[in-house]
């Protein structure tokens, strides 16, 4: 009780503070209950997935680490989550691979897959108040290679064409039933190790895969593209480039993904939000952090992320952004991991949203320089977290370092149990 009290003695501080600066902090607490994000099922096991014959990782994609205690199946993976939801305030999202689906023991190829594989998550996910997306799986089978939606043998690239038509309907089945669009992300990893002659031909076959996949239109989902720079052992060339992606969601009015590993280490992925949002309908973010490459380090409040977040708020594009996460670390204990970069990235927001941003533009508009910057950094150092920590009070849920003995808890209790 004397620490509750104390935080909100802190947060009555903090909310006369910003009130001088015009900001409403208890509007900035409703936003944030209304900050979704959608948190990645693969963090649980290390992108394994449950088919049955299951396939080392592969797609220019690893997960580092051999931390014990990671999810064996749908039951534990389940668990896992829903003990990491309950220590992040706020309501959330799952974001699902369609290799996660239930396989029950039995075989089914990635070009046969159906709904009744997640007719168990629209039932779980009603049961906790959570709303699933989803993905298509390119990744870590035998046809996947090199190439999939780009590849020049016509059998293999029609087999990648109809497994992504039939992830878009399980979405859009997915969106109906939980009464909401289900956001879809296509992602491959298709690329050349070396030098290659024949990038036009790729990307036009990537183009024409694209083209069938998107035919038929849905009500409740909403596709997306994603880019990358590179992946390992596909170094030299990506077929599905952030030029190839953005000119197709461009020409297609559809949305695309920004995945803060994808991108060359000196590239700003906020100052992409601006630019993107006058093509295209909405974003949706793959927040990560990327250590020399796309190593999918657990998210942090770090610079890159916070000035995302920040270039979202400064653009009034907070309904026209969708807030996933995208990192598998198997070097730390997994559920702390979910919980570290969830929180991160509401940090980052609580920061965003606590931003003068009205006064520092108008400031700007009249070539008042000096008067910006004073006010920018200000900010910085006015007590935002106070503000967060009242958000996690009133969502009831551990504040500041006490999240620690509860995922030790767990560890002793669950996971460490596991072998």
């Amino acid at each position: 009780m004397l620490k509750e009290l104390t935080i909100h003695a802190a947060y009555a501080i903090a909310k006369e503070r910003y009130a001088q600066l015009g900001i409403d902090t208890e509007a900035v607490l409703e936003q944030l209950k209304n900050f979704h994000l959608s948190m990645h099922c693969w963090q649980a096991d290390d992108v394994t997935g449950f088919e049955p014959a299951q396939n080392a990782l592969s797609g220019g994609i690893q997960s580092t680490g051999n931390y014990p205690g990671k999810a064996r199946n749908i039951d534990e993976l389940r668990q896992d989550i829903l003990k990491a939801k309950s220590l992040i305030p706020g309501t959330h999202r799952l974001n699902l691979h369609e290799i996660y689906g239930e396989f029950n023991g039995k075989f089914v190829d990635r070009n046969e897959c159906t709904i009744d594989l997640f007719r168990g998550w629209i039932q779980w996910a009603a049961e906790h108040n959570t709303k699933l997306d989803f993905n298509s799986t390119s990744f870590s089978h035998p046809k996947s290679g090199n190439l999939t939606l780009a590849n020049p043998n016509e059998e293999i690239r029609q087999f990648w064409i109809e497994h992504t038509r039939r992830c878009r309907a399980i979405a859009n089945e997915i969106g109906e039933a939980q009464q909401d669009p289900c956001c879809i992300n296509i992602w491959i990893h298709d690329g050349s190790k070396d030098f290659t002659v024949n990038r036009l031909l790729y990307r036009s076959l990537l183009k024409d895969s694209l083209d069938k996949i998107l035919e038929t239109k849905y009500r409740w989902e909403k596709p997306s593209v994603e880019s990358k720079l590179f992946g390992i052992g596909l170094e030299t060339m990506t077929v599905g480039s952030n030029d190839f992606y953005t000119a197709y969601a461009s020409r297609n009015n559809l949305m695309i993904t920004l995945d803060t590993g994808h991108f060359h280490p000196t590239e700003s992925v906020a100052d992409k939000v601006s630019s993107m949002l006058l093509f295209v309908p909405e974003l949706m973010l793959h927040v990560s952090r990327p250590v020399r490459w796309d190593s999918d380090h657990v998210t942090l409040m770090d610079d890159p992320t916070l000035e995302l977040f920040q270039e979202i708020v400064r653009a009034d594009a907070l309904n026209r952004v969708h807030y996933g996460l995208d990192y598998f670390d198997g070097s730390i204990n997994r559920i702390g991991a979910y919980v570290i970069g969830s929180r991160a990235a509401q940090r980052c927001m609580t920061r965003a949203l606590l931003e003068p941003v009205q006064t520092v533009r108008d400031y700007e508009l009249k070539d008042k320089g000096f008067q910006k910057l004073a006010y920018i950094e200000e900010e910085k150092s006015l007590p935002w977290s106070a503000v967060y920590d009242e958000f996690c009070v009133r969502e009831n849920v551990p504040v500041g370092l006490d999240i620690i003995p509860e995922i030790e808890q767990y560890e002793r209790d669950v996971t460490a149990l596991r072998g």
